[in-house]
């Protein structure tokens, strides 16, 4: 029904882009974006406006879309995940794989299915952003708060993409929310909510694990949080945490620690390698530039004394919960809020920056580290122009409106662009990266395997030549998902890591079986180490992809007959 819309709905996102793009570019010329909490009436309406618009036009996006890109590979996979149900798995926990048969169950193996959980997680997120910026900084700061993590390329493709990164960000985001409870507002019982959600994280994401340095920093760096040391309401929601991640601890233990080690020991034993400039780079991807320089602004040093008074006046606006706090605490609990910001960003980030010294680091490593810091940059888009402390705070603010205008132009256009094509553009050759040809290349390998002849009740196995994207895709778009998903396997077969594939697929279990081997380039499946393993090969064949009319690159395939293993050494 959604897709038979798609027209419809596209003409009315070009609109309401249109519409936000106007709005922000007035909003950015009125005095350069000075605070709607220093202007008139109509300026706070306005900035409002503008904010709950962003918001919309960014949730709107996801429910248009979400069921029909087709899905990128680390998708994919996790969908794979899913059809061999777990309490592990080498390289994630299970949380995943666990959303993903949800929806799968409620909406069919469809794009559907596997991003439901993804956009019901982006939801829990907002939530808890927005009253932790509630709490923080007052129900003005929240909404800004709340447009950013709409907004923010991290947090926009958290809420629509199915990977592990999903429900880590609501589990960080809500654990962060009820360590504040606990830590600022003082609240024990917020203690084990914080625990259940750190061991829900734990089962998504080993990362929130950086949670627990932080916290321990917080308590002895902030005076009143110490008397927490004493109270045994934290090492009971250390011991709740514990116990929901169990099963986790349990797999590991069955499969000799593989995952534990897959993510610490291997990674610690990679050649070593600077990526510092990488991880910053990553920075300026996930948040922005400007978001990114609003963290320094808003984090890096303390704001003069009038920006103080003019944080806590944005708390008197608090719910009723924070107003049972101490109505005194608005003004003088200034320094601790920042410095809960403070930790709970520097300590995760230090040590991703440590280890990017000497090893490589992911896209994504550092996306909900920023979490802790959406109040404090909210706060500082609100204070007033003489107030800010320096020019560069000034400048800043005046970045915001352009900055949210072109991700939302982007995020448009972008969207458009994947799920129905843009005339006289082409497409990326890198299908890893663009999600656009998966369904094609299914259908053209389903009618290749069915012209093999094999022994009588066995399947031909499908191999992606690389670590896990062709397989994953093509065992999710082939059409007779029941048979691909028991009978598609990854390069592991010919010496490649492949992840969950080599416990899937052991090769021993693969002997004398026929193969369909299907790659991006053709010395992929050429050369000694294909043809040790074969009994007989034919030729290297190549295919073409094509999406309405539009070439978008080739494939090369060939079969392997009488699969041998490699002799293992003795």
């Amino acid at each position: 029904m959604i897709a038979a819309l798609a027209p419809i709905v596209d003409f009315s996102a070009a609109l309401a882009a249109l519409a936000i793009a106007i709005l922000g570019a007035a909003a950015a010329l009125r005095r350069r974006c000075t605070s709607p909490a220093a202007a008139s009436d109509s300026r706070i309406i306005a900035w409002r406006t503008f904010a709950v618009a962003v918001i919309a036009y960014t949730v709107l996006l996801r429910l248009l879309y979400f069921g029909q890109l087709d899905l990128m590979p680390e998708e994919a996979y996790y969908w794979n995940y899913s059809r061999h149900l777990d309490i592990g798995y080498l390289d994630h926990p299970p949380m995943v794989a666990w959303l993903i048969r949800l929806g799968t169950a409620a909406f069919g193996a469809s794009a559907y299915g596997v991003r439901l959980g993804a956009l019901l997680c982006g939801g829990i997120a907002a939530y808890f952003i927005y009253g932790l910026t509630r709490n923080l900084f007052g129900a003005r700061s929240a909404l800004t708060a709340l447009m950013l993590a709409q907004i923010l390329p991290f947090f926009f493709l958290s809420g629509l993409l199915m990977t592990p990164d999903a429900p880590l960000t609501a589990s960080w985001a809500a654990a962060l929310y009820f360590l504040e409870r606990a830590l600022i507002a003082g609240r024990g019982s917020a203690w084990w909510r914080a625990g259940g959600c750190l061991g829900i994280g734990m089962l998504s994401k080993y990362t929130i694990a950086l949670l627990i340095p932080a916290t321990l920093l917080f308590v002895l760096v902030d005076q009143p949080s110490r008397r927490w040391l004493r109270r045994a309401e934290p090492y009971t929601a250390a011991g709740l945490a514990l116990a929901i991640f169990s099963p986790v601890i349990l797999w590991n233990a069955q499969h000799e620690w593989a995952s534990f080690a897959f993510q610490t020991t291997r990674r610690l034993a990679d050649q070593p390698r600077f990526s510092l400039h990488k991880l910053i780079a990553a920075t300026l991807v996930l948040i922005t530039p400007t978001g990114a320089a609003a963290i320094a602004g808003a984090l890096g040093v303390r704001a003069p004394a009038g920006a103080e008074r003019a944080r806590a006046a944005t708390a008197t606006d608090a719910p009723a919960d924070a107003a049972a706090d101490s109505a005194a605490g608005a003004a003088t609990d200034c320094g601790r809020r920042r410095r809960f910001a403070q930790v709970y960003v520097l300590v995760p980030l230090a040590v991703f920056a440590a280890f990017s010294l000497a090893h490589e680091v992911k896209l994504d490593w550092t996306g909900e580290t920023w979490i802790a810091a959406l109040p404090a940059i909210a706060a500082a888009m609100l204070l007033p122009g003489e107030k800010s402390g320096s020019r560069l705070h000034a400048w800043i603010r005046a970045l915001w409106p352009p900055t949210i205008v072109g991700l939302v132009l982007v995020y448009g256009a972008g969207l458009y662009y994947l799920a129905r094509g843009v005339p006289g553009i082409g497409y990326s050759r890198h299908m890893e990266l663009l999600p656009v040809g998966w369904r094609e290349l299914g259908r053209q390998i389903s009618d290749i395997r069915a012209t093999l002849r094999t022994k009588p009740g066995v399947e031909p196995l499908i191999v992606g030549m690389d670590r896990y994207a062709t397989a994953s895709e093509l065992a999710f778009y082939m059409p007779d998902r029941a048979v691909s998903v028991g009978n598609t396997s990854s390069d592991y077969l010919f010496g490649g890591l492949g992840l969950m594939y080599a416990r899937w697929f052991p090769a021993d279990a693969q002997t004398q079986r026929t193969l369909l081997l299907v790659a991006w380039n053709s010395h992929d499946i050429s050369g000694s180490r294909i043809k040790s393993r074969a009994a007989r090969l034919t030729p290297v064949q190549e295919g073409t992809l094509m999406r309405r009319g539009r070439f978008i690159r080739h494939y090369y395939y060939r079969v392997l007959y009488d699969y041998r293993p490699a002799t293992r050494p003795r």
